[in-house]
């Protein structure tokens, strides 16, 4: 049987067939790809904030990308650039917390690594061009911004990216302080695009979009971790 890997996923209006605007709990295809092609079975999870026994019956966890955090969770205000979901929030803190208590393996992708991060203590920029005064990791609507990143030698990203070191961003917040968690891999700015736990099995956070290529690396990586974890 194939690792079971759990995939966060939005709950947004959705249009097919005769269905016009209908509540659905939906993430992109190229998740659930990724995970299948790297060897393991993706099963999506709606936002529930009742418990996190969901994980008694999943090998690895994806935190997927989508809407701004709460800033509240990281102690500030909501800036004006700010939009967010806060269900996920709540029911995605639930979930995390509990797979780290349990070392479950895990990946994080852009949202993710931001949830992460502020699990871990740490802050977020609330929106980079202010900081960094371009639009180079979110060009345009739908449009991923691809540059080549920088990892810490000896790091797992370092040893999964290899000498491919391209990556395709779309974001406008950022990870600013990691907290605990240990920054392994920049953008050519300074921006953190890759945090991990070193004390853990497999904790890792990526700022871009790994799932969009169905990187074999990344979620091959979370799918062998998983496979040590049944």
């Amino acid at each position: 049987m194939r690792p079971i890997i759990g995939i966060t996923s939005y709950v947004l209006p959705a249009s097919w067939g005769v269905w016009v605007d209908l509540p659905t709990a939906l993430v992109p295809h190229d998740y659930a790809e990724a995970v299948r092609l790297a060897g393991g079975r993706a099963v999506l999870l709606p936002p529930d904030d009742l418990d996190a026994d969901v994980l008694d019956r999943l090998d690895g966890l994806v935190l997927a990308g989508g809407p701004d955090l709460v800033p509240a969770h990281y102690g500030q205000q909501t800036g004006p650039h700010t939009v967010t979901h806060p269900e996920r929030d709540t029911a995605e803190l639930l979930l995390l917390r509990a797979a780290l208590d349990r070392d479950l393996p895990l990946l994080g992708v852009c949202r993710g690594m931001q949830l992460l991060a502020v699990a871990a203590g740490g802050t977020l920029h609330q929106h980079l061009p202010d900081l960094l005064g371009h639009e180079k990791h979110r060009p345009a609507p739908g449009v991923y911004g691809s540059q080549s990143a920088g990892f810490a030698p000896g790091s797992r990203i370092a040893a999964l990216m290899g000498d491919d070191t391209t990556i395709n961003c779309f974001h406008h917040q950022g990870v600013s302080d990691p907290g605990s968690l240990t920054v392994t891999g920049w953008a050519d700015d300074g921006l953190p695009e890759a945090v991990e736990d070193p004390a853990r099995r497999f904790v890792l956070g990526v700022q871009w979009h790994p799932e969009v290529g169905r990187d074999r690396r990344l979620f091959g990586a979370l799918v062998a971790a998983s496979e040590e974890n049944r």
